[in-house]
């Protein structure tokens, strides 16, 4: 092989390379999109504001709350109440309680997920932990509060949805990120 094409082969090669490397940090954003526009995955659509005064007082809806906690994680997390019933429309506060029964302090971060999938596009959280990492000292408890409502227009064979947080140790995560951009990483 002479050498012209063997540099266009190594020239081809390492734009493959850069492009599969490009796709790869593309595919998360990518996936969040396909979510938000298909409602597939329970994946709820983050901070909302409420625009909406009319509360449905026909309907009420049973809204149960799940948590989880990756298994290397030494944490206590869970709701104030397992269940409520509310309305759609109404803006509905429930507490949520995490402590770090950890000898450090640990950076946490909760991912929601809404089931059915379907109804996860018709919660709309205006204030919630799992929109921020959340850094606890060792042993600290800490109450979380979650603002809500259910949007009106929520289907209406739906009378059941289950909102579910999994808290997993962030602390490794922001430290790739800061080392990505080049920056100290400082977590604890």
């Amino acid at each position: 092989m002479s050498t012209r094409k063997t540099k266009k082969t190594v020239i081809i090669l390492v734009l493959v390379a850069f492009g599969m490397l490009g796709f790869g940090f593309a595919l998360v954003p990518l996936y969040d999109v396909f979510c938000k526009v298909t409602g597939l995955n329970g994946k709820i659509q983050g901070p909302s504001g409420f625009s909406d005064d009319r509360i449905d007082l026909t309907r009420t809806i049973t809204v149960q709350f799940v948590t989880n906690v990756h298994s290397s994680l030494p944490w206590k997390f869970y709701p104030e109440q397992d269940t409520i019933k509310v309305h759609p429309g109404e803006i509905t506060r429930v507490v949520f309680y995490a402590q770090n029964n950890s000898p450090r302090s640990m950076t946490v971060q909760a991912i929601p997920s809404v089931s059915p999938g379907a109804a996860a596009k018709y919660m709309h959280k205006t204030e919630c932990f799992c929109f921020t990492t959340e850094t606890f000292k060792a042993h600290e408890k800490q109450e979380m509060p979650v603002l809500f409502h259910l949007d009106t227009e929520l289907p209406k064979d739906i009378n059941e949805l289950t909102l579910s947080y999994t808290m997993y140790d962030a602390s490794k995560t922001l430290a790739s990120r800061n080392v990505v951009r080049g920056e100290g990483a400082h977590i604890v």
